[in-house]
């Protein structure tokens, strides 16, 4: 078990910093890179939308991967998924910008990221399935969570290493080759990471899957055949409000802080790699919580307290002043997004028998990310753009996300 966990933890904090290196680039160096000839504006929303299609295609890799998953076996899957996440991500470290070689740059930058979302579409799932079908029942809360905490290490990385570079780089050296070595450090990490994965045994609960002969034939047909599909659909709504709230916090507030707010790079990165490490503390808690009152409520509870503190942590952003800044993504994202996300794994998992679970929960996770996740950071933009540059709408829109989410979820009833 101990095996299992630490190959789950060392590969969704590897996958996650690579996914969401890209995310930090695009608010911070893609949109000049590879869109230079556009405005401030127009560039980071064309940055942006070569980040949200890593998540459109997150599905077809969920999909593929789902069916590898619950017909071959866990751990392999895992291995290839971390490997083709990496290769893309070294790629993209000495990808020619625009001024090279035009507009070649940006289609490759994007044929780039669709690798990384097909990857991914496999990863998450996989990653708690090792750890939670490891684990006891009775502490399968605490199991589903160390995945996730590979997320906030994952981000803390990707953010830290920007914040670094920028330190001790010059900004002409930054902006022409130093946020490449971000990219590089992945090839180091993904043969670490595969190693650690291919150590680990096999799920038992898959093994017995296997033994019984009880593999389902197309599980994605199981997924959204009746009764199933119940489960599948009030899940995918129970993912919004934590996709919309990790993508605005980790991703769109890094360019709103300084885009719009004008707010130093440097001490902006700091704030979210601060909050990011303080979740990645919380999220065992958040399992132990799991296990004493259930997935279902702690998450239900904790995307509730979301919704209550957009508003006013938008409101300390509007100070513009680094140290408010710090205090709302710290308490929004550090501590509360710990709260709910922490029993999310444990949740999913519980909704599918084991023949079909890797696919269902790819499912949930991955085909809700179109919209609960990558499009979070166009539509906030353009939201806020919207409302002359205020943040209002973008946080009506939030929270209507976590309120769907909250409904959603206390209508979920574990299949499993």
């Amino acid at each position: 078990m101990r095996t299992a966990l630490l190959a789950s933890l060392v590969g969704t904090t590897i996958e996650w910093y690579d996914f969401f290196l890209y995310a930090t680039a695009a608010s911070l160096v893609f949109n000049t890179a590879f869109f230079p000839d556009q405005s401030s504006f127009v560039g980071t929303m064309l940055s942006f939308a070569t980040f949200a299609v890593g998540f459109l295609v997150r599905p077809i890799g969920g999909f593929v991967f789902g069916h590898v998953g619950d017909r071959i076996g866990r751990k392999r899957t895992l291995a290839l998924t971390m490997f083709l996440m990496g290769g893309a991500t070294a790629l993209m470290g000495v990808l020619p910008t625009s001024a090279q070689i035009g507009i070649l740059a940006p289609i490759l930058l994007l044929l780039l990221r669709i690798v990384q979302g097909f990857a991914l579409g496999g990863e998450w799932a996989g990653a708690v399935l090792l750890a939670v079908e490891h684990s006891p029942q009775h502490r399968r809360g605490l199991a589903g969570s160390i995945p996730q905490v590979g997320l906030a290490l994952g981000l803390a990385l990707g953010t830290g290493v920007f914040a670094l570079l920028q330190v001790a780089l010059p900004d002409d050296a930054f902006y022409s080759y130093g946020w490449r070595i971000a990219f590089l450090i992945s090839i180091v990490l993904v043969i670490f990471g595969v190693v650690v994965r291919l150590k680990a045994a096999e799920t038992p609960e898959f093994e017995k899957v296997r033994t019984d002969d009880d593999r389902a034939g197309v599980p994605v047909k199981e997924v959204f055949r009746p009764p199933v599909l119940k489960t599948t659909v009030l899940g995918m709504l129970s993912r919004w409000g934590e996709g919309a709230a990790f993508n605005t916090w980790g991703v769109f507030a890094i360019a709103y802080a300084t885009g719009t707010l004008h707010l130093a790079r440097i001490p902006v990165l700091v704030a979210v790699t601060v909050a990011a490490l303080l979740m990645a503390v919380l999220l065992p808690v958040s399992g132990l919580l799991a296990d004493r009152f259930s997935p279902k409520v702690v998450y239900g509870t904790g995307i509730a307290a979301y919704a209550i503190l957009v508003f006013p942590v938008f409101a300390l952003f509007g100070t513009g002043d680094i140290v408010w800044f710090t205090v709302g993504i710290v308490l929004v994202f550090g501590v509360v997004h710990a709260w709910f996300y922490g029993a999310q794994g444990t949740l999913y998992a519980s909704l599918y028998p084991a023949r079909i679970r890797y696919t269902g929960l790819s499912t949930v996770y991955q085909l809700s990310g179109v919209y609960a996740s990558g499009l979070t950071p166009l539509i906030l933009t353009a939201l806020i753009a919207a409302g002359g540059g205020t943040p209002w709408l973008a946080c009506a829109y939030l929270v209507a996300t976590a309120a769907i989410a909250v409904l959603a979820t206390s209508r979920l009833t574990p299949l499993a």
